[in-house]
């Protein structure tokens, strides 16, 4: 993982509040790495930056809407080995149409190793450990034993 990291950002309609505050507080530490954010989250975040900070340079990838393919756009990345971190906002109180694709990205954040906040404090500390801003190697995980198992 590079200094400069590529970071998923996602929130359910019930968190981007929570996320786009999130994003304004952090907004002078995300604005040196690369931001990846589905549709409407990826709206309200560049709109509140362009008003709270008019100068901030951000590099910001909008895909599409969540449940319209931005979240197999987030999980291709992820797959890729494109994506560093996902911050995944969601909403735990309600049902989700695209339920499985949630799943799929919390999934495959795992199997990559990937860093995954699904709270705000989890986002907190991942923004704020002293290895954010570095070069971080992580260990890659071992999946041969289930490539090479008979099925």
């Amino acid at each position: 993982m590079k200094r400069r990291k590529n970071i998923g950002l996602i929130a359910h309609d019930a968190c981007k509040k929570d996320m786009t505050e999130w994003a304004v507080f952090n907004a002078r530490r995300l604005a040196h790495h690369r931001l990846v954010c589905t549709g409407t989250t990826g709206s309200l975040i560049q709109k509140v930056f362009a008003e709270k900070y008019p100068g901030l340079e951000v590099e910001l990838i909008r895909l599409k809407s969540g449940p319209l393919g931005g979240d197999q756009q987030m999980g291709a990345l992820i797959a890729e080995g494109r994506l560093d971190i996902l911050i995944f906002f969601t909403d735990p109180m309600t049902m989700q149409p695209h339920d499985v694709d949630i799943k799929a990205l919390i999934r495959l954040s795992t199997i990559a190793n990937i860093v995954v906040a699904c709270t705000r404090s989890t986002a907190d500390f991942i923004i704020s450990s002293e290895l954010f801003d570095g070069d971080y190697e992580s260990i890659p995980p071992d999946h041969q034993a289930y490539i090479s198992r008979p099925v």
